[in-house]
């Protein structure tokens, strides 16, 4: 069980701590350094499967920490490499086989047409399908048809998150929820979430800091109140860089707060 930490550090991936078209994150080696030295806790929090996730944890040296995985349906605990579960996949995909729409989810892909529309070699297009909680995929009509769509979800108790790529199907669990759970299992002082889409809004609201990392290949993220409060800030930079370039400037701010009270 990881220690209580001072600060946690909720963080998307695909487009924010991940380069939105390389899956690159070493531009965020020096504050993924500064936050080992200050023993911060590094919470991923991504639509990535378990399978995905234990991977990218373990290169970042984050497996003692646990991870919020499929957008916030399921938290793959410290040391913990697989979640057993497969039911509420099987109810949405089902689901999704009664209503006629143009929507294709991962679970209508092969492994090959996973890895090109995501980029991921095969390997990790592979994990990228071992869903048990969530279906992300593509919309593929018009707006019309995506209200209506939508709307026959919901009567299945179905909602859809907008992510930076992908439209993804759950039964309404969020990054937020998980986070809540992890904070109040490991009460840190300070929280900071940062997301570069949609999906990562309620994170972002409910940390202490909040981190809109600019995605320019996605849907983005709207003005949020909390902005014009400095509670929330956005980057100039994309991807890595960008987070990498908030946390420098953030984290020794927060040093500074809590020797001065």
């Amino acid at each position: 069980m990881p220690h209580a930490p001072d600060v946690l550090v909720f963080s998307d991936l695909d487009g924010t701590l991940l380069d939105h078209r390389t899956y690159d994150w070493s531009p965020a080696q020096p504050a993924l350094r500064m936050l080992a030295d200050i023993n911060a806790g590094v919470i991923l929090a991504s639509s990535k499967t378990a399978a995905e996730m234990d991977p990218l944890r373990k290169g970042l040296s984050l497996s003692d920490w646990p991870a919020i995985v499929e957008n916030g349906a399921g938290i793959l605990r410290s040391g913990q490499r697989m979640l057993d579960h497969g039911k509420d996949y099987a109810r949405i995909r089902e689901t999704l086989s009664q209503i006629a729409a143009p929507f294709q989810g991962f679970g209508d892909m092969s492994v090959a047409q996973v890895s090109n529309v995501t980029g991921l070699p095969p390997k990790d297009a592979k994990r990228a399908k071992q869903r048990a909680f969530s279906e992300p995929g593509l919309w593929q009509g018009d707006d019309s048809g995506l209200k209506a769509f939508l709307a026959a979800l919901a009567a299945k108790g179905i909602t859809a998150r907008q992510g930076g790529r992908f439209l993804t199907l759950s039964f309404g669990q969020t990054k937020e929820n998980a986070m809540a759970e992890i904070s109040k299992s490991l009460n840190p002082k300070t929280t900071i979430a940062l997301g570069d889409a949609p999906n990562d809004i309620e994170m972002l609201q409910a940390a202490d800091y909040g981190i809109i990392v600019v995605n320019p290949s996605g849907t983005g993220i709207p003005k949020l109140a909390q902005e014009e409060t400095g509670k929330i800030i956005r980057t100039r930079l994309a991807g890595p860089v960008g987070w990498n370039a908030a946390l420098l400037d953030l984290l020794p701010k927060l040093t500074t707060k809590d020797r001065h009270g």
